[in-house]
């Protein structure tokens, strides 16, 4: 036991030493953690990273959760590449209140941390973020199902993120303000809950839990014919449960992401729009700015909008869209 405490305070000294010479480390040296392995949208940023830390001359490491929430294991990760020296995290924080303490560490011993695709809670515990502006996100297709809708009485089922996370809620807030319905400003954490949503429901982004929840969803209330899902593996489980119900016809599903998969799924009239954004332009900035800090010690700063794009299979009056061979030639993932 002995000889375990004394190889531990050892590293511990390791990663404080390490830490202090890190900005003044000319070698890039970048990690990405992602919140996940699995999810395409995270493999595609991974590969993005990797093909543009190659291509300026950086090395490059990685790391994961096992599941979206996994915040131990970002905590892990960040602790990890900060003992092994890099100039730069790149994060896409599962939790973005519970990894600031570990992210102001990281940025104490003297490592810029960016994040990318999801916001920390405070928004200013990293350097920078690179991302999607994933209220406009939600507002894209609020606006495509309200006018796809014409005047129809909406009866709303969310499948959302899970609760407080900043990506789920800006996606959900905006969803229900482009529609025209009572929501909550872009800062909130919360989901707004007007009248016209009859279910909501967590589903952490997953398929198979998100059609456990349209199932239960439709047990509430049969009459949903309209669904905003997190993400499109949701909203493929949203499909799957209304598909067993009979009901696929008649229910519009609108969702976020632009994955390969999820753009065909709208080709197939699956999924009625989706909001596209874009991994790789966020992992190549992310590099980039790796690069830079390493060179020059200049960190990046403030919010960057990676962009969004609709794209929908049919147009609608007044609500601006890209088609699906737009969204195929920009998608992600298999």
């Amino acid at each position: 036991m002995r000889r375990v405490l004394v190889i531990t305070g050892l590293l511990a000294a390791g990663i404080a030493a390490l830490g202090l010479v890190t900005a003044q480390d000319k070698t890039p040296y970048i990690g990405l953690i992602t919140k996940t392995e699995s999810n395409p949208f995270f493999v595609k940023m991974k590969e993005g990273a990797q093909k543009e830390a190659q291509r300026l001359g950086a090395k490059f490491i990685s790391a994961a959760g096992k599941t979206d929430g996994d915040n131990a294991g970002q905590v892990a990760a960040i602790e990890n590449m900060v003992a092994a020296g890099v100039n730069t995290i790149l994060i896409t924080p599962s939790d973005a209140k519970a990894i600031v303490p570990a992210i102001q560490k990281a940025r104490a011993a003297g490592v810029q941390v960016i994040a990318l695709d999801s916001p920390t809670d405070p928004e200013d515990a990293v350097d920078a973020l690179f991302a999607t502006n994933n209220y406009q996100a939600g507002v894209l297709i609020g606006e495509y199902a309200a006018a796809v809708m014409k005047g129809k009485k909406p009866v709303i089922a969310t499948l959302d993120l899970f609760p407080g996370h900043p990506v789920g809620a800006q996606r959900h807030n905006g969803f229900l303000a482009g529609f025209g319905l009572p929501s909550l400003p872009q800062e909130s954490n919360e989901l707004a809950k007007p009248a016209e949503v009859v279910c909501m429901a967590d589903t952490y982004g997953d398929r198979a839990k998100a059609q456990t929840a349209m199932e239960n969803c439709l047990q509430k209330n049969p009459n949903i014919n309209l669904v905003y899902t997190i993400n499109e593996p949701a909203a493929a489980g949203a499909y799957q449960a209304l598909r067993a119900a009979g009901k696929e016809k008649n229910v519009i599903i609108v969702s976020v992401d632009g994955g390969c998969e999820g753009v065909r799924n709208v080709e197939r009239g699956i999924i009625a729009a989706t909001s596209q954004q874009y991994p790789l332009k966020m992992a190549a900035l992310g590099v980039a700015a790796g690069v830079k800090y390493a060179k020059t010690g200049q960190k990046a700063r403030g919010y960057v909008d990676t962009g969004v794009t609709l794209i929908a299979k049919n147009p609608v009056p007044g609500v601006g869209s890209k088609d699906v061979k737009f969204g195929l030639a920009n998608c992600w993932g298999q």
